[in-house]
């Protein structure tokens, strides 16, 4: 489950995720974009309900130095040995440029140094060196964590994919249906035994079709109208039937764009119906590769009236066990 999670305080998820792991879940991970850093949540869920695992989905490797990317990672793994997986990834120039004022210069160079960076920091060894994208002199962690965290790497394509299977403990997969999980798989072919394959899945808890697709239109295009999200949707096969709603956007008229979006593609990357009918959904995920399958919770009219009592309700349905 993505924490925290929308409409509830961040004090009222102590008794929440104390009851998660009884309702089915195993983690919870955090985002980091407009909202919550991504370590505060995951720090509090490590004490409030210390049977999850953690993780991040991602961190941008831009918007810190390596440093302070390393230092926030080792207190995390020390506070939850074992239990923590830190998902890195490039984000995007509206993340990192528009909104914090670094530039986004070689995404694909700068995830693969600190990614090589964090190994060695994380392990406790001096790095001292120059990479490609930064320069680092006669750092050690003052508190390696004696449990190293897995790191894993966002990938959308074949290259940041690859670099994931040949560097990394596992890549974060996002904006994909079930059926695309096996293009992705096959860019991440010789990985070793053990990687593991997280992916971010948003689900729409409705029976009101109708409802659920109007939310998923406008997540749909605030994210795939992104160069990069749009690139990879043509590399999937969706160019000929997104290319309405880019036409659309980039001539500035929103609604039209919303209205381009067909419901066979709102319905492939918008888990939504029942909470049975989604848990059915999200374990096709599981059935074509996934390992951690990472729910995303959009609000609905009944999540919001029914507050608190609706949420753990449909959590419940959501995380059943099979």
């Amino acid at each position: 489950m993505t924490i925290p999670l929308t409409g509830i305080p961040l004090p009222d998820h102590a008794a929440l995720l104390a009851t998660l792991p009884d309702l089915g879940y195993t983690d919870v991970w955090s985002s980091e974009v407009a909202g919550t850093d991504a370590f505060t949540p995951l720090a509090l869920a490590s004490a409030w309900s210390p049977r999850l695992r953690l993780g991040t989905a991602i961190v941008p490797v831009f918007t810190r130095g390596p440093g302070l990317l390393a230092m926030q990672a080792a207190t995390l793994a020390e506070a939850a040995p074992g239990r923590f997986a830190l998902g890195i990834g490039a984000s995007s120039p509206v993340v990192v440029g528009d909104w914090n004022a670094v530039p986004f210069d070689r995404p694909f160079e700068r995830s693969r140094d600190i990614l090589r960076f964090l190994r060695a920091a994380l392990a406790g060894e001096l790095v001292d060196g120059v990479f490609d994208t930064f320069e680092v002199r006669r750092f050690r962690l003052e508190r390696a964590p004696q449990v190293p965290p897995k790191l894993l790497l966002a990938g959308l394509r074949g290259r940041m994919l690859r670099l994931a299977a040949a560097e990394a403990d596992g890549a974060v997969l996002n904006w994909l249906s079930a059926d695309d999980v096996a293009t992705a798989r096959a860019e991440l072919a010789g990985a070793p035994d053990g990687f593991e394959i997280a992916a971010r899945i948003f689900v729409c808890p409705t029976d009101d079709a109708a409802e659920a697709r109007a939310t998923a239109r406008r997540l749909i295009a605030a994210y795939l109208t992104v160069p990069a999200y749009a690139a990879f949707h043509r590399w999937l096969g969706r160019g000929e039937v997104l290319k309405p709603m880019w036409d659309a956007w980039a001539a500035g008229d929103r609604k039209g764009a919303l209205a381009a979006i067909p419901d066979e593609v709102v319905d492939q990357l918008i888990v939504h119906g029942s909470p049975g009918t989604c848990r059915a959904h999200v374990e096709r995920y599981a059935a074509a590769g996934v390992t951690t399958p990472v729910i995303a919770l959009l609000p609905t009219r009944d999540l919001i009236a029914g507050g608190a009592p609706a949420l753990l309700e449909t959590l419940r349905g959501l995380g059943a066990r099979s």
